[in-house]
């Protein structure tokens, strides 16, 4: 009985030794390979053993690395919101992030040089003001539209009015349009003013309202 007992025991042991041998040997294969299909193959048979949760985190990990080359082989917007997608909680979701605002922003630059107006620097300073490239804007922002022609101060609104009306009907050509600068704790007085144009085209206005007797002054345009 004693005997029968003893061999019983010999043989689980035994089955447990080879067992803990075969697992351990598979483990070993999977590193090696260190692939999906390897540790999925190994947990396939060992789903609850003490290299489970090593093996799963593996999958996690080359699954996200496989995801980030496929978007930095893309090198665009679509390719990082599609790692985004599929690793929300990936080693390198701040990265992609980065790069889809910056080709946003080189998008937008290239939009902004391809038809450069008044607005579009305003809008692109506005959207991205800490960028390089929005220093740039600001250059050509002054280039184009940081002066005014000042036209001189009224009273009153409506003797503001009668003046802007005047000045375009007989400088327009010149001025291109005549603004009226509401009184301010500095200012009591309506400003007249031509719209924010470059230096260039502000100091030929003034020369041609001068020539005609017509106060004006080359002002910068504030903002």
């Amino acid at each position: 009985m004693l005997l029968r007992r003893l061999s019983l025991i010999g043989i689980l042991c035994g089955t447990v030794l080879l067992s803990a041998c075969g697992r351990g040997y598979e483990w070993s294969h999977a590193n090696t390979l260190n692939t999906v299909a390897a540790y999925q193959k190994f947990l396939s048979e060992y789903p609850t053993g003490p290299h489970a949760v090593d093996a799963r985190t593996r999958i996690a990990t080359l699954q996200d690395e496989r995801a980030w080359t496929a978007a930095q082989i893309s090198s665009s917007v679509q390719g990082f919101q599609q790692y985004l997608t599929a690793e929300p909680n990936g080693a390198h979701v701040q990265l992609a992030r980065e790069n889809i605002a910056s080709r946003d922003r080189d998008d937008a630059w290239q939009a902004t040089q391809a038809n450069v107006t008044v607005q579009s620097l305003r809008d692109f300073i506005n959207k991205y003001p800490s960028s390089s490239e929005a220093d740039e804007a600001r250059e050509r922002l002054q280039a184009i539209a940081g002066y005014r022609a000042d036209l001189g101060t009224a009273r009153s609104e409506r003797l503001a009015d009668r003046e802007r009306d005047a000045l375009e009907k007989r400088f327009g050509r010149h001025l291109r349009q005549v603004v009226i600068l509401e009184p301010d704790a500095k200012d009591r007085d309506y400003r007249i003013t031509s719209a924010p144009m470059s230096e260039q085209d502000a100091t030929a206005a003034c020369e041609t309202l001068q020539h005609s007797g017509r106060f004006c002054t080359v002002v910068q345009a504030a903002g």
